[in-house]
């Protein structure tokens, strides 16, 4: 028993650690290729034919939002539309057609399309709204984000090279300091969506669709074999079937389009529970034709890493747990000293990251130093203690368990003064995964104790870390639940 828990520890570090300078060198890759390029303007000569999809599902609280800044995008009416693609079940329907009658004004071809059932999903509804499009390319925004005025005009020239499939913009926050929760939520999508999304994009490797934001050349899905409704993460999926048809995808991280961070953590679970078992899931379902593809070695070790990215959240958390009884181990069999002191390999991995999330903390924040020393502790600790709800969902994604598309509450809060209280989208019940927070809160306290006892300060900190992480998700999950 012993000699398993040692190998399954040493495993889990191992793969972290190569996940760590996979890292590194997409932020050498980064820094390396950063130059200013001038963007591409639109030409009379090239003002296609555009559907705007926008899916809705219950989004009473932000589809007028949403409404409002798609009717101000600038675009010649005549070839522009735009698809209400709305599965509601409660009043949203009814505050579509409100809005639609109100902007009829404009001269606008806005069509609802509503589905009784919501076979596929999100995925479903994207398809479904596909067959009625008018479109040669296809935009799309969830309705959580606020495209701006010269979305179209910034996006569509770069689909003047006919190779071009997929043209993808970085996500903007609009209430990035609304909390402590989205600030970290922030400091993390903000270094996928500049070192990770640029340097995969530069150097010819595998990229994503972010499910928003972007806009596809219809030709590109449709050859690509359409929409398919068997992941949680669609997007994902269709993006590698089209790059692996030959297909290219160009990121723009200078063109932002601001969205809102969920503010609460079951909310905030709630969505990472779809990406990480939806990537399971895609990994599981494409990267043989990867590994069968003529990408170069080094694409497809980072099309590995991108596709079983959510797998770092299982070995981070039997690393975790295997921690505790290492410590007995190790002080029962002192001649395996050495093994141990390997451990400073790792230090190297977290530099890396450490690198990788500063280097995008540079990229965003004018006083980049007192920012990282502020959130980075703080990602890191959130993010141990989500690894338990995450490794759950990846697991179930790598077992083929299959779920529904479990939307991400949307809440229209921006501003500090305003509250998510009373938004009827919110479950707040206590769940058995985050029982388990609370229990390993514990567990990694006792490891802590078990440190000093057994007087081998090597895990302290890495158990203090996964006390407060585990210890701050399980707060932050049962507080909505007692404000409700």
């Amino acid at each position: 028993m012993q000699l398993l828990v040692t190998i399954l520890y040493s495993l889990s570090l191992l793969f972290i650690f190569l996940f760590s300078l996979g890292q590194l060198h997409l932020t050498w890759v980064y820094r390396k290729g950063k130059r200013k390029i001038a963007p591409l303007e639109a030409t009379a000569e090239f003002l296609p034919v555009v559907t705007i999809q926008l899916p809705v599902f219950n989004e009473k609280y932000v589809v007028e939002r949403l409404l409002d800044a798609v009717s101000r995008i600038d675009y010649p009416k005549d070839k522009l539309e735009i698809q209400l693609l709305d599965d509601s079940t409660d009043a949203t329907t009814n505050i579509i057609l409100k809005k639609i009658e109100s902007l009829r004004p404009l001269g606008l071809d806005i069509k609802l399309i509503h589905r009784e059932n919501r076979a596929g999903y999100k995925a479903g509804a994207l398809d479904h709204g596909l067959h009625a499009a008018r479109g040669e390319f296809i935009a799309i925004f969830d309705a959580d984000f606020i495209p701006q005025r010269d979305f179209l005009l910034k996006t569509l020239p770069y689909f003047l090279a006919p190779s071009i499939g997929v043209v993808q913009t970085r996500w903007g926050h609009i209430n990035r300091e609304y909390s402590v929760l989205t600030q970290l939520q922030a400091f993390g999508l903000d270094a996928h969506f500049s070192i990770e999304q640029s340097a995969r994009n530069s150097s010819g490797s595998f990229i994503n669709f972010n499910g928003t934001c972007g806009v596809w050349r219809r030709q590109c899905i449709t050859e690509a074999g359409g929409r398919e409704f068997d992941t949680l993460t669609e997007d994902l999926d269709l993006s590698y079937r089209a790059q692996l048809k030959g297909w290219k995808f160009h990121y723009l991280e200078d063109v932002a389009t601001p969205g809102e961070l969920p503010v609460i953590m079951p909310a905030i679970k709630s969505q990472q529970y779809r990406w990480n078992k939806g990537g399971a899931e895609t990994a599981r379902k494409v990267f043989g034709a990867v590994l069968r593809s003529d990408y170069s070695l080094t694409n497809k070790l980072h099309a590995f890493f991108h596709l079983f990215n959510s797998s770092v959240f299982v070995c981070l958390l039997l690393a975790a747990v295997l921690s505790v009884p290492m410590l007995y181990i190790k002080a029962s069999h002192p001649e395996l000293g050495w093994l141990f002191n390997l451990g400073i390999v790792f230090l190297l991995g977290f530099l890396s990251i450490a690198l990788f999330y500063w280097t995008s903390t540079q990229r965003f924040y004018i006083h980049a130093w007192k920012k990282f020393i502020r959130l980075f502790p703080g990602f890191l600790i959130i993010s141990m203690g989500l690894s338990f709800h995450n490794a759950v969902a990846v697991l179930e994604g790598l077992l083929g368990r299959k779920t529904p598309f479990i939307r991400t509450p949307k809440f229209n809060v921006t501003d500090l003064k305003e509250s998510w209280e009373g938004n009827s989208y919110i479950k707040t019940r206590i769940n058995w995964i985050t029982v388990m927070e609370g229990v390993l809160c514990v567990y990694f306290i006792f490891g802590i104790v078990a440190g000093f006892i057994l007087r081998d300060g090597g895990l302290i900190f890495f158990h203090l870390m996964l006390a407060l992480g585990f210890g701050a998700v399980f707060y932050y999950s049962v507080k909505p639940a007692m404000n409700a």
